[in-house]
């Protein structure tokens, strides 16, 4: 299977596994190439996520696109707060989030070891957007708008492809959930995760979540993400996923996974600090029906995409305390998992020294 191990890399004192996966063929999947088409469906039935090959003639322009907001990226989060914060949280899909807002990697005690700045989809189609001023008055700006038109088009690709795997026609095709015309929360996030030596032991990575959106396009070339692949008697251990050259990970979201009646699975996931001493970047362009699409969530309530985005995100920002009893299929969006993430015990402390990667098959 993809999700069997076939290597393990040291972290905190153990070997952890690295997952692999299956990886698609962009150029493929735009050619609608039934194999792959078939490839793809399977990856989101059995596993919620694989690689995506963007290294061809069709996909190296979403590749350039990610270069160029990562230097945009490391250009406005070297700015000061004041400036970056210049409209703070818009709303919960857009606006500028300073590090320590969310429970971290660890659960209690934990807080978030992230900045972020997030990009309507919507505002930018239409001309105004509201972005800080050190983007909106610079060629950022652009940048961003040819972004985020990458990234729209790589999703609807696979989305379309979803759709034939699942013989889908008409009406009920993934993609007339996702009309570029109509209302939704797609946005483009670009997350600076900072060093602990900056923020502190106890504010550090990303908690462990299913996605709100429907599909997730994500780019990093740094280790640090981890996802617990699903098994037939709960998920198996948190591993890592290796980041792989001319290609971005993809996953499946719970809006996803409810519009295909729970036969997709959503991924399991969460950002720890593998190297504490470095910076952190990241970009995921996050895919969402469009606002006023229904569907069954895990617990069989009909709700629109916009509520189960604005319910996930209040969920997300909640104190540990209040999520612990909330029901998991909030913030593990229903899937089921089974066993600890990591030794029993206080947070532990990074001491700040580079980390090696060694891969043991």
């Amino acid at each position: 299977m993809s999700s069997e191990p076939v290597e393990t890399v040291e972290w905190q004192g153990r070997q952890v596994p690295v997952w692999s996966m299956r990886t698609i063929d962009y150029g493929l999947l735009l050619s609608q190439d039934p194999a792959e088409v078939e490839k793809v469906t399977k990856a989101c039935l059995e596993d919620g996520y694989f690689q995506l090959d963007l290294d061809s003639i069709d996909g190296r322009r979403m590749l350039e696109d990610r270069e160029s907001v990562l230097k945009l990226m490391d250009r406005f989060f070297s700015a000061p707060l004041e400036a970056k914060n210049e409209y703070g949280l818009i709303d919960s899909h857009l606006g500028y989030e300073p590090v320590g807002n969310r429970t971290g990697a660890f659960g209690p005690g934990s807080k978030d070891g992230y900045e972020m700045l997030k990009v309507s989809r919507d505002e930018i189609q239409q001309g105004a957007p509201r972005v800080p001023s050190p983007i909106k008055n610079s060629p950022d700006l652009h940048l961003l708008e040819q972004a985020i038109g990458s990234c729209n088009t790589v999703t609807k690709v696979i989305l379309s492809a979803l759709s034939t795997g699942m013989n889908l026609s008409g009406a009920e095709r993934f993609e007339n959930k996702h009309r570029n015309d109509r209302p939704s929360t797609t946005t483009l996030s670009m997350m600076h995760y900072l060093p602990a030596e900056i923020t502190g032991q106890h504010k550090i990575g990303h908690q462990k979540h299913t996605d709100i959106s429907s599909l997730t396009l994500l780019f990093s070339d740094q280790w640090g993400l981890q996802i617990r692949p699903p098994g037939e008697c709960g998920a198996k251990e948190m591993g890592f996923v290796a980041p792989k050259k001319g290609c971005a990970f993809v996953h499946v979201g719970d809006s996803l996974r409810f519009a295909s009646g729970m036969k997709f699975q959503s991924c399991i996931h969460r950002v720890v600090p593998f190297n504490p001493t470095e910076h952190r970047y990241s970009i995921a362009y996050f895919l969402r029906a469009e606002d006023d699409t229904m569907f069954m969530d895990s617990e069989g309530r009909y709700v629109t995409a916009k509520d189960w985005h604005d319910q996930k995100f209040k969920a997300f920002t909640d104190p540990w305390m209040y999520q612990a009893l909330a029901p998991k299929s909030m913030i593990l969006g229903g899937m089921t998992e089974a066993g600890a993430d990591d030794p029993e015990g206080p947070v532990p402390a990074y001491a700040p020294a580079p980390v090696e990667v060694e891969l043991k098959a």
